[in-house]
């Protein structure tokens, strides 16, 4: 159990679901003996988002490991300049450099790409077609997960997607990036560029985007080897 002590994991979750998705990487960690909190974004605007990831890292009495998936990915890398932060885990996420945004790193799709079934705003939200939700997002969660999840979307604001990095922490903090090979929401071609460039030490699963719901034990591995090499490294 004592492995754990040397860093607190904070886990950031990404647009169209709550924080409640991390609940399996949560219980692995914790029993393997690590502090894990688990942000609730708004997920209205990246500044909000930032700010309430801030206030669960100001909360830490440890070093952070600070990880993100898909949108939580761009959360992670301007809140990750925090000074507790001591490493950044991207989770099929979205790595952006300064002046990047989702919306500016999903305008030119590569060609042949999904398409994620993303409705048209309402009233400055987004949600998925969740009849292609599944499909999209959720492919190998148990059908019956992968409909709760559908159902139970969380609105993400169109003003969030837009929201630009200022600072990239992957420039200055440590990074680690998991690519789900079998993802049909961020491409996993995208994936490499943006770890690449983030200079991350890259793994990679066969899995769709929610991963970190399927595939629990692969993630919170990543997490674990992320906050040993820091703790070993003393940095």
């Amino acid at each position: 159990m004592s492995k754990g002590t040397a860093n607190a994991i904070v886990l950031v979750h990404g647009g169209f679901v709550d924080g409640s998705g991390w609940e399996s990487v949560y219980q692995i960690l914790k029993n393997d003996g690590y502090d894990v909190s688990v942000v609730q974004n708004p997920t209205v605007t990246l500044t909000g988002d930032v700010a309430a990831t801030k206030a669960v890292i100001d909360a830490q009495n440890k070093p952070v490991i600070l990880v993100g998936h898909s949108y939580g990915g761009v959360v992670i890398t301007e809140a990750g300049n925090h000074p507790k932060v001591a490493g950044l885990v991207y989770v099929t996420a979205f790595a952006p450099d300064a002046g990047e945004s989702v919306s500016s790193l999903i305008a030119n799709p590569p060609l042949g790409a999904p398409v994620p079934p993303i409705l048209p705003p309402q009233d400055g939200f987004l949600a998925l077609d969740k009849t292609k939700f599944a499909a999209s997002f959720a492919a190998d969660v148990t059908p019956e997960k992968a409909a709760f999840m559908a159902d139970s979307q969380v609105p993400w604001g169109v003003e969030a997607l837009s929201g630009k990095v200022t600072t990239p922490a992957w420039k200055s903090k440590r990074a680690w990036y998991l690519v789900a090979t079998q993802d049909k929401m961020i491409p996993p071609d995208a994936q490499h560029q943006m770890s690449k460039r983030a200079g991350a030490t890259v793994s990679e699963v066969a899995g769709s985007h929610a991963i970190y719901v399927s595939q629990p034990k692969s993630v919170a591995e990543i997490i674990e080897r992320a906050a040993n090499t820091i703790k070993s490294s003393g940095k």
